[in-house]
């Protein structure tokens, strides 16, 4: 068993490759092999989010705080609050962030294949975060 208290891990700012914004990652899971899942705590500042992407074995969001957006490729803006479960499935390319006016924070949980739990692709362009939603 191990525990982790809370504290012990290092929050990191969100690389400028994956988001457009303030972004915090709060790592919690990264389990060893044969263990596949990874979780973190994510905090997106108002206006924030991720770049468009993927992840092989699909990706699990709990919204624990504010309100935010979600977007799978060619569907709506979706609003997203505490409490919501969102499931991208495997392949599925999208993007979640906060909205313009409030910041956002989910739990994100994923599983690795073969060592990797997203792939990364281009930045959501201005025009396409501020589309109406749905």
């Amino acid at each position: 068993m191990d525990i982790h208290r809370s504290g012990s891990r290092t929050s990191r700012e969100g690389p400028a490759e994956w988001f457009t914004g303030v972004v915090r990652l709060d790592p919690l899971v990264d389990a060893a092999a044969p263990a596949r899942v990874a979780a973190a705590s994510v905090t997106f500042a108002p206006g924030a989010r991720t770049a468009w992407h993927t992840h092989p074995l699909g990706q699990t969001l709990i919204v624990t705080a504010g309100c935010g957006w979600a977007q799978r490729w060619g569907g709506p803006i979706e609003e997203i609050l505490p409490g919501d479960v969102v499931w991208f499935p495997p392949g599925e390319k999208h993007w979640h962030g906060a909205t313009p006016t409030t910041s956002m924070t989910h739990l994100a949980i994923q599983e690795k294949l073969d060592g990797q739990a997203v792939d990364w692709l281009e930045h959501v362009s201005d025009g396409q975060y501020r589309r109406e939603q749905a």
